[in-house]
């Protein structure tokens, strides 16, 4: 079987504002750009696969199902916009703070690069092949640690402003030489 390629992505700051904890629609606002990106990943061969820690659960603010259901919705506005996920791996983990069977280090939870091995395994993916867009220091270390071929780490939020809420012409721009670069 040929090896596929993916375009992993990181959902707080990547896919939408981070306002923290964001489960409901209600709540969501996508990032600007974010379903462009897709669209050009999938036409250019690359599978879009959401990695995600969800701390949330650990901390019993929502439940796995509620995840799930909301990540149905995610996905479908999506496809509203002409653009698709592929998959969505998720850590519902934290060493500190997690209540019951959540409280737990684990092996999934970013920057550990559990979700890309599992995902690579499930997908047949080729992780060297593939690009990673993470928002923080620990979505670009688990691109590393699992050998993805490139990592790009969006800028911080602009002056005023406490997350970002756009992908800015030079991040959508490495995004896609990026996906060119792996062909």
């Amino acid at each position: 079987m040929k090896s596929r390629r993916a375009l992993f992505l990181d959902k707080d700051g990547v896919i939408n504002i981070d306002h923290g904890y964001v489960c409901t629609p209600e709540r969501t606002d996508f990032i600007d750009g974010i379903f462009e990106v897709c669209q050009a990943a999938t036409r250019q061969g690359f599978l879009n696969v959401v990695i995600t820690n969800q701390a949330g659960i650990a901390r019993g603010f929502y439940t796995e199902q509620d995840f799930l259901a909301y990540m149905e919705w995610v996905r479908g506005e999506f496809r509203r916009r002409g653009a698709q996920i592929d998959a969505v791996y998720f850590c519902p983990h934290h060493p500190e703070y997690g209540r019951g069977e959540y409280l737990l280090r684990c092996e999934c939870r970013k920057p550990k690069p559990g979700m890309l091995f599992r995902a690579a395994s499930d997908l047949g993916i080729d992780l060297s092949e593939s690009v990673l867009l993470g928002d923080t220091a620990s979505d670009v270390a688990a691109g590393e640690a699992a050998g993805v071929g490139v990592c790009i780490g969006l800028p911080p939020a602009q002056p005023g402003e406490t997350e970002a809420t756009a992908l800015d012409d030079a991040s959508v721009l490495g995004v896609l030489r990026a996906l060119q670069r792996t062909e």
